[in-house]
């Protein structure tokens, strides 16, 4: 037997020995598991302090700053990686070949369209619709189109659901932009790639023969990337509960997106969006970065510091370059939104309020300004996210499914309602 933890409780003649489990990285921790036959279990709100799986696919040290996919640095994956050859680690475990690389991509081109009657699902929509909103409805539908691969014990099924969740969220969350402007549909273009072929089907019009920018590309992918994974946070806790009850996996990934939907969650770079336009002109800056100090103003600067990283978002790092990349392709350093980004963004590296706090801006406030630049509304930000995101949720929802002795997932509840009460009949109640 391991190390272990012993823990005494009242009326109880011995202390109870819990195990001290120790991954490949990051703090021991206590198998709390064998409380249950003692009478006993935990509380924990939030799940701060619990680690409600075991995974092998991202880690995550915010006080140092370190984000890793399978092992591998974000930055270098982002640098030298593009986002399919990234799905393939995430799902793979490994880096591939260039013969698997081939192969997968050309697997993800075969599945890029929709079935054409989904597309009719779009005019039950009123046009007015949060894309979010649509996507919770299409995506969910998929199940009811793609029943061929819906058998989740069976390996080759989930490798298939995979395969066209990955290479359909594109093409549908295109199809939601498009529809909300009133755009005939754009269908997918295999010739290009991942991220090339989203812009396209965004921005693309049948009238006009036009090519994404691969300055814009490039800074998509990054963005695909870098958003790609992110461990045990609210969506994807989500799918993996979801996953637990033996929901198909389309079902799996709609729920992911609407707890994605949650402003606390995915909604941060639209904040930083609005931050901005509150703040309207750079002359304004100063009186609200002295509400920002202000702890009594309900006021916040959005997009600087993060609740996972306590030093800097290794994300943000990256993704600052792509920006100035992107700013300086488009020349639109004359609008009043951007003049504000790029003054705040220097305020945050230099003055002292922001560097004691370790406030230096996240990856949110980069890519709100990039997305913003390519001409993305605000409501897309969202849909975005949830695209790159697909990834990773659908790896934790395999790696949970291929898990020996699996079950459905069943959280304890700590109970303050009211105790053992006599029915009372309706003529006598006051």
């Amino acid at each position: 037997m391991g190390d272990v933890a012993k823990l005494t409780l009242p009326n109880q003649n011995q202390a109870i020995d819990l195990p001290l489990l120790s991954g490949t990285l990051g703090p021991q921790v206590v198998d709390v598991g064998a409380l249950a036959k003692h009478g006993y279990f935990t509380f924990d709100p939030g799940f701060r302090s619990t680690a409600a799986c075991e995974s092998k696919i991202t880690y995550i040290d915010g006080d140092k700053g370190i984000l890793l996919y399978r092992g591998y640095p974000i930055e270098e994956l982002a640098e030298k990686s593009n986002y399919l050859e990234v799905c393939y680690l995430l799902l793979y475990g490994e880096l591939p070949t260039q013969e698997r690389k081939d192969y997968f991509c050309n697997k993800i081109k075969i599945h890029t369209m929709v079935h054409e009657q989904l597309s009719h699902f779009f005019n039950g929509f009123r046009r007015d619709a949060h894309p979010m909103a649509v996507m919770c409805g299409v995506v969910g539908a998929l199940s009811a189109f793609y029943h061929d691969s819906l058998d989740i014990l069976n390996e080759k099924h989930r490798e298939i659901a995979a395969l066209r969740l990955i290479a359909k969220m594109p093409t549908l969350a295109a199809m939601c932009y498009k529809y909300s402007i009133g755009h005939p549909f754009v269908y997918p273009q295999n010739k290009m790639g991942f991220s090339e072929n989203f812009l396209n089907m965004m921005f693309s019009v049948p009238c006009d023969d036009t090519q994404p920018s691969p300055t814009l590309s490039k800074a998509m992918d990054k963005i695909f990337i870098l958003h790609a994974d992110h461990e045990q946070n609210a969506s994807t806790s989500t799918v993996r509960l979801a996953g637990s009850s033996g929901a198909n996996p389309f079902a799996c990934i709609a729920a992911g997106i609407a707890a994605l939907w949650g402003p606390a969650h995915g909604g941060a770079n639209e904040a930083v969006l609005a931050m901005l336009e509150e703040i309207e002109t750079p002359k304004n800056i100063p009186k609200y970065l002295a509400r920002a100090k202000d702890k009594s103003d309900p006021f916040r600067l959005m997009g600087f510091g993060h609740r996972v990283y306590k030093n800097f978002d290794p994300r943000a790092t990256v993704l600052r370059q792509s920006c100035h990349e992107v700013l300086n392709e488009l020349g639109i350093h004359n609008d009043p939104l951007f003049e504000i980004a790029l003054t705040l963004e220097q305020i945050a590296l230099k003055d002292d309020y922001f560097v004691e706090k370790k406030l230096y801006p996240n990856v949110d406030f980069y890519s709100g300004i990039i997305l913003r630049a390519m001409g993305i509304p605000t409501n897309m930000f969202t849909v975005i996210f949830a695209l790159s995101r697909t990834v990773g949720w659908i790896a934790h929802w395999n790696e949970m499914i291929g898990e020996p002795n699996q079950s459905i997932n069943r959280p304890r509840q700590l109970y303050t309602g009211e105790k053992d009460r006599k029915y009372t009949p309706i003529e006598q109640r006051k």
